[in-house]
């Protein structure tokens, strides 16, 4: 429901001070006498007339609530409207291999990985976005969806230590994370379809190549925008030993070549993140890719429903009237 005059609703806070001087009033407006005692008067039956005292006050705050409603104007909408959204379907395709526990972004590379993609799905609410996962092999965590309250879920829920764990196997299969996303991607009839892919390290293991990937992503006219993360020269890495954590430097390997070339070959782009804050800006310059438009038709009709808030306050005003003249009548 809408209100085609909502400024009127404001009226409702004169109702507060209105409260407050009756109940002052009324106290200061109780009849009294001087007596001796008021032993006799403990017992002495109460009139019904005393439990109906504030019911013309209830009414004429009923009466003018339902008149300040009536005049905002609620309306109920039922039509059909068409409009124009912007909107392409995008594939996350996010390395999940041990390499990615490396401190060099905060809180590691795989959990400033998810924070950045949360807000870049948060701020894109009219397009279809999935994920893939890969590390030594690849698989669809969530398929491409509009609800992204799920897909969130399910990022959220994503173990930062699926490779470590036995959970999935080690490596960094590229071109199979490639793959995986192309297969979600290859028959939507969007106009952009689009694969953002991260990783930190080079291509070790699978049965596709990244390059042969590359080739399949852009026969089906999907680009391939690659994001090396990690610091240059070597990062942090969490080591167990003896039930406590060591760190030890690591050397930073991406096979940026690699990834300049998938992006090349799709007629996408290749970023390198080496802190958090730049993979924000990579994430934001990705954001201002062509969208596709896209004619969504929505149904709104309005309709006056003032009426029966209208007839509430004139019954209950009547009441009001007819309670305070009958059996609440007051002598002076």
């Amino acid at each position: 429901m809408t209100f085609a005059n909502p400024s009127y609703l404001f009226l409702l806070l004169l109702l507060i001070p209105y409260i407050v001087w009756y109940w002052f009033n009324h106290r200061k407006a109780l009849p009294s006498i001087q007596v001796s005692s008021t032993v006799a008067f403990v017992k002495a039956p109460k009139s019904f007339r005393n439990y109906l005292l504030h019911i013309p006050f209830v009414l004429r705050l009923l009466a003018a609530t339902f008149a300040i409603i009536a005049l905002a104007r609620p309306q109920t909408t039922n039509q059909f409207t068409n409009k124009n959204i912007e909107g392409i379907d995008i594939m996350l395709a996010m390395d999940v291999s041990t390499s990615m526990l490396a401190e060099d972004l905060r809180p590691n590379r795989i959990e400033a990985a998810k924070q950045v993609a949360i807000e870049f799905i948060n701020g894109r609410p009219n397009d279809n976005i999935g994920l893939t996962l890969f590390a030594g092999e690849a698989f669809t965590q969530c398929p491409m969806t509009t609800d992204h309250a799920v897909l969130l879920n399910l990022l959220n829920g994503m173990r930062v230590d699926m490779a470590q764990r036995g959970l999935i196997e080690d490596g960094t299969t590229i071109g199979m994370g490639i793959a995986n996303a192309v297969t979600r991607l290859k028959d939507s009839k969007a106009k952009s379809k689009v694969i953002i892919l991260l990783t930190d390290g080079t291509n070790n293991c699978g049965q596709i190549s990244p390059n042969t990937a590359a080739d399949i992503a852009a026969s089906f006219g999907i680009r391939v925008y690659t994001i090396g993360v990690g610091t240059n020269g070597t990062a942090p890495y969490p080591m167990s030993v003896g039930g406590r954590i060591h760190y030890m430097n690591v050397p930073v390997e991406i096979d940026t070549k690699t990834l300049a070339t998938i992006a090349k070959a799709t007629g996408g782009e290749f970023y390198r993140a080496t802190n958090t804050e730049k993979l924000h800006e990579v994430y934001a310059q990705i954001d201002q890719m062509e969208k596709t438009k896209m004619k969504v038709q929505q149904y709104t009709k309005h309709y006056e429903a003032f009426q029966k808030y209208a007839i509430w306050a004139v019954i209950f005003l009547l009441l009001d009237l007819l309670l305070r003249n009958t059996v609440l009548r007051r002598i002076p």
